[in-house]
Formats: structure tokens, C-alpha cells, sequence
């Protein structure tokens, strides 16, 4: 399973030697992790939250003979708040020439997983992870730096169960860009531009992250292009999903179509950002704060967006919204809901 990239594999940069590739290449095969140990068993509470923030309803979860969701691989090795205490020296030595060097940010890029057999409830979780690849230095839009990918590999009870790979960028961010202030050529000046009129334009304010659009998405942003809102629609049991699938969680079915939102909805829940300010998200430039709900779709299904149109401190659960296409900026249209009393 191949989750969506977050960013492009990068350009490769040349016509310069890299001294510091070759030092990052001596650590390709080397331990990342040996013998390190889940801090719980599979078991049912972890498995019962995992399927209801996730929406997954599928029968074979819970239940006597109940197994856990294969996408919860990695979550059973997981070091919790307290960090991991398992990883090797070379792992530690291999992030502290990248930081050395002045490669101090990170982001994860994608992840693939491969499923041997099923996890239950009960089954003690062993693993261990070897560096496996460090690429040639690239540049990307976030920056400049190198891709790291680890392989770990997961036991249950001493038997293989999966393997897990997971890719990150450790970058220098890209100097952000400042444009020249251009000589006037003449004594003849534009109307100056309200704050509404430059938002539109996408001028004198930074611009909102873009969405990460695979395969398996495309057709939800495409739909937003054409203001219209579409929940999947599973071929076999009609159970309707979101967000977009490869498949349904009900029945496993591959085939679907969809069917268009009527656009009405309820708060679930909601949280109001505060820190850190981010001024593409304020439609005054301020930065914040701002309001981001789990809205439930009249459809039954549920999505996260921007609560606009009443006071972020006015936002409560069970406030019905309705649904808008909200421009940023001339490359960016969002789905956001505006809130009312009714």
C-alpha cells in the first residue's frame, strides 16, 4: 500500500561534488533498530479507536475472531510520547551529519506496506529496521536535501507479519522569495487594490498549502473545480465513504461511483488554531485565530474544513453549516462551510 507523496521526489543536483553523499552511503544496509518490542499486544481498545476515528466499520475488526485493520502495522511499534529508546547508533550518526551539515529540517514523504499475516489481539510485536536507501542530494519546493528510507520488518510472536517503509526528506528550507521593488517608468500608478481585491489576487499575503492529489483522490479535487461535492459510493453495498478510497472498508469492493453532497451539515467537533500564525488561513491576513471542524455531512459521512461566516469563538457542536467554495488564491479553490444559528 503506497500512501500519497506530501512532495516530488525532487530534482537531483549536479555539477558538484557531494563529499557528504558518499559518508551517507556508508550507511545503507546498517541496523536501524534491532529487537525492538511494541509497547502493548495487539488488542481491542487500541484496534476499537483506531476504527472509529477512521470511520472503518468493517465487521472483521470486532468481534470474537476480530483481527486489527492491516493499515495499523506501523501503530504497534510506535514509541508513544516517551520516544523510541531502540534505535541503533549508526541511525543517531546518520541524522547527526545530515544536521551537521546544516540539514535540520524533516518531513515525511510517503510509506508503503506489505501484509504477510493478520494481526489479533494478543500477538506480541517484535521488529527490527535497517537503513535501506539514502539518495543523491535533490532539491524540491520545500528545499534542498536527502532522502532517507528505512525498512522495518514485523514480527508476531516471532513470526514475520509485514513490512514497513518509510521515506522522509531531511532538507535546508529553500530561502523564501522576495521580489525586487520595480523602478517606475512613468508617473502613471495603478488604483491601489483593497485588502479583498489582493487576497483574490493572491498578492501581499503568503499562500495556503496545496493538497496532495494521487491517483485515488483526483476525482474528489476535480469535483471541487466544478463546485460540486462527491462522497464515494461503494458498487457492492452502497455504503458511502469519505475521504476517497481505493476501496470500501464495509465489503472490500473496488468498484464505485459517486454521489454529489447536498452541501448541508452539522459541527461533530471542533478546535480553534491559535498558535503558530499562519496568515493564509485569515481572511484579514491577521493569521488567526481561525476555526477547523469535523463536519457530518447530511450523507452520514464526515470531512474537516474551515468554518467561516460567524466568530471562531461562536462555533459550537451541532451548529449547522453549509457548504461554499472558498478561492485563496488564482490557483486554489476549498470546500469550507459557513456556519449559521438555525
Amino acid at each position: 500500500m503506497r500512501e500519497g507523496e506530501q512532495v516530488p521526489e525532487g530534482r537531483q543536483v549536479t555539477g558538484e561534488p557531494d563529499e557528504l553523499y558518499e559518508r551517507l552511503k556508508a550507511f545503507e544496509g546498517r541496523a536501524a533498530a534491532t529487537a525492538g518490542t511494541g509497547k502493548d499486544p495487539v488488542n481491542e481498545p487500541m484496534i476499537r479507536h483506531w476504527c472509529e476515528a477512521m470511520g472503518d466499520t468493517n465487521p472483521a475488526y470486532s468481534g470474537p475472531e476480530a483481527i486489527a485493520p492491516p493499515t495499523m502495522l506501523q501503530a504497534w511499534t510506535m514509541g508513544g510520547l516517551s520516544g523510541h529508546t531502540d534505535r541503533s547508533a549508526a541511525y543517531e550518526e546518520l541524522f547527526g551529519l545530515l544536521d551537521g551539515a546544516g540539514y535540520t529540517s524533516v518531513v515525511a514523504t510517503d510509506c508503503e506496506q506489505e501484509y504477510l499475516r493478520p494481526l489479533r489481539p494478543g500477538d506480541r510485536i517484535t521488529f527490527d529496521a535497517v537503513i535501506e536507501s539514502v539518495s543523491e542530494r535533490k532539491t524540491t519546493r520545500l528545499g534542498t536535501g536527502y532522502f532517507v528510507t528505512t525498512r522495518m520488518d514485523v514480527r508476531a510472536d516471532g513470526v514475520r507479519a509485514g513490512t514497513h517503509r518509510f521515506r522522509i526528506l531531511k532538507y535546508t528550507p529553500a530561502a523564501p522569495k522576495r521580489s525586487e521593488p520595480k523602478r517606475s517608468e512613468s508617473r502613471r500608478t495603478e488604483p491601489r487594490r483593497t485588502g479583498p481585491e489582493r487576497a483574490a489576487r493572491g498578492e501581499g499575503r503568503s499562500l495556503r498549502p496545496r493538497p496532495v492529489i494521487n491517483r485515488d483522490n483526483a476525482g474528489f479535487w476535480q469535483g471541487v473545480a466544478e463546485h460540486r461535492l462527491l462522497i464515494q459510493r461503494c458498487g457492492d453495498c452502497a455504503t458511502l465513504r469519505f475521504p476517497w478510497l481505493p476501496g470500501c472498508n464495509a465489503c472490500g469492493c473496488q468498484e464505485w461511483d459517486t454521489v454529489e453532497a447536498s452541501g448541508e451539515g452539522t459541527v461533530f467537533s471542533h478546535v480553534v488554531m491559535h498558535h503558530p500564525p499562519f496568515p493564509a488561513f485569515g481572511a484579514d491576513g491577521a493569521g488567526g485565530p481561525y476555526a477547523v471542524a469535523l463536519i457530518e455531512l447530511a450523507e452520514g459521512v464526515r470531512m474537516v474544513s474551515n468554518v467561516i461566516g460567524v466568530p471562531y469563538d461562536k462555533v459550537r457542536t451541532g451548529m449547522p453549516v453549509r457548504l461554499e467554495f472558498l478561492r485563496t488564491d488564482p490557483d486554489l479553490e476549498l470546500p469550507v462551510f459557513r456556519g449559521g444559528e438555525g
